[in-house]
């Protein structure tokens, strides 16, 4: 077991060399091939544009939200498929949305939706949406993490709050769990805030006793490095001693500890649940609560598993649970960053693997439908309070200015100050394209 103060009589000489790295090397269990936290910090020191204070919060819909029965309804398409929701009107005049989403509504002003995303395909999995590239593709060429190529490029705000926060929880159906690093190695993979990653960070080997107050323990940190020789002293690097700071520093686990949030604020997110829905996510909004106060604290990234959308059968009746639990957490972030002035700096995208069929099947519910799909952006400086690309009468394809789902990712890097035809090194020093040259931005939203 590590120690972090040392024992009576073993002050300096009598503290290992071993002692002194265990401190550091405490093991993110949830990242792969047990990345200690120096090895997370020396990888994400800055790549020369750390002065950047832009973030994103990635929300993804596990399973695949029905587009029309939420931003894209049909409401003279025939019974059998225009579904049993109603449109209502938004502040925007002409655009309409579900009338289970009345906050959302009354909000329209300060998000866009992309109604004719074109591209995905029929696969239920989060690599789409999160690497650009599917699921075969993303494992068999190590496609990297939206999160992760973000670390890899811009580093950290600050030098004890990760570039990359991953909220999702492990999921049963497994390629709806993160995809990870990929080619750019387990160094920037994103921190798991389930689990070993957090526990690590809360110092669970150290009781209350052992730990004392922070600034005693400082001060002996300070003691301990000038009692160490030249030799051992340069052995434990700088990276193993910025990890003392993360792990003395209670930044990152009180930005993820709600219930340290305004009362009031917490109210207006509402909580879900944490249990999870099927074989996907939980529709748990202190999740959006958390991500907000992630990017708060300085990271770059974060991305969340939200809800489960596969509706197979009963899509009315479990649209009409999720839907508004949705409608209140979704509003709220959108809301809350607004109110602080982050809206310019901070983006949220909330899209996931597909949309759903037209047609309603026996069961009363919705099949995969991968030819059209719907996104809602917002914050990013983007151009808000527009509807983008239209479908035709039946929901079934894009009418209207198709979006490839690429040029979304494009547009997500770009709002971080990202070139996503840049060539990034990866872990063997080879130069990968962040996206395919064909991708472009969206220029409805810039």
């Amino acid at each position: 077991m590590p120690h972090l103060l040392p024992r009576p009589g073993r002050f300096c000489d009598g503290l290992t060399r071993r002692s002194f790295l265990e401190i550091g090397g405490l093991s993110f269990g949830g990242l792969a091939g047990g990345l200690t936290l120096p090895q997370l910090l020396r990888a994400e020191q800055r790549q020369g544009r750390g002065s950047s204070n832009r973030s994103i919060i990635m929300v993804y819909l596990s399973g695949g939200l029905a587009h029309q029965d939420s931003f894209d309804l049909k409401p003279d398409a025939p019974a059998g498929i225009r579904g049993e929701f109603n449109p209502i009107d938004t502040n925007v005049p002409g655009l309409q949305v579900c009338e289970l989403l009345p906050r959302l509504a009354g909000m329209t002003d300060k998000y866009a939706v992309l109604r004719s995303i074109v591209g995905l395909r029929d696969e239920h999995s989060s690599f789409q949406t999160i690497t650009g590239y599917s699921m075969g593709e993303t494992q068999r060429d190590g496609k990297p993490s939206f999160g992760s190529m973000v670390s890899r490029v811009l580093g950290q705000t600050d030098p004890v709050v990760p570039a990359f926060v991953d909220l999702f929880p492990t999921m049963q159906h497994r390629p709806y769990n993160s995809p990870g690093p990929g080619v750019l190695g387990s160094k920037y993979a994103g921190v798991r805030a389930d689990g070993e990653d957090l526990a690590s960070m809360k110092l669970r080997f150290i009781s209350p006793t052992q730990l004392g107050d922070r600034r005693r323990l400082l001060e002996e940190i300070d003691r301990l490095k000038q009692g160490l020789p030249g030799e051992r002293l340069a052995a434990a690097d700088n990276a193993t001693q910025r990890a003392f700071d993360v792990l003395t520093s209670s930044r990152l686990v009180d930005a993820l500890d709600v219930e340290k949030e305004d009362p009031a604020i917490r109210e207006r997110y509402g909580k879900g649940s944490s249990k999870h829905q099927g074989d996907g996510a939980p529709l748990w909004n202190d999740q959006l609560l958390m991500a907000r106060r992630l990017v708060e604290a300085g990271v770059r990234c974060v991305t969340v598993a939200y809800g489960f959308w596969d509706t197979h059968g009963n899509n009315f009746s479990h649209l009409r649970g999720n839907l508004p639990v949705f409608d209140q957490g979704i509003s709220a972030l959108i809301e809350d960053l607004h109110q602080r002035g982050l809206d310019r700096d901070v983006t949220v995208a909330v899209w996931g693997e597909f949309g759903r069929t037209p047609k309603i099947n026996k069961d009363a519910g919705r099949d995969h439908w991968a030819r059209v799909n719907s996104a809602l952006l917002a914050g990013g400086g983007f151009r808000t309070g527009q509807f983008i690309g239209t479908t035709d009468s039946l929901a079934d394809s894009a009418k209207e200015r198709p979006v490839h789902y690429l040029d979304v990712l494009a547009t997500l890097y770009a709002a971080m100050g990202i070139d996503p035809h840049e060539l990034v090194r990866d872990m063997q020093d080879r130069p990968i394209p962040i996206l395919p040259s064909s991708t472009q931005v969206i220029r409805e939203l810039v």
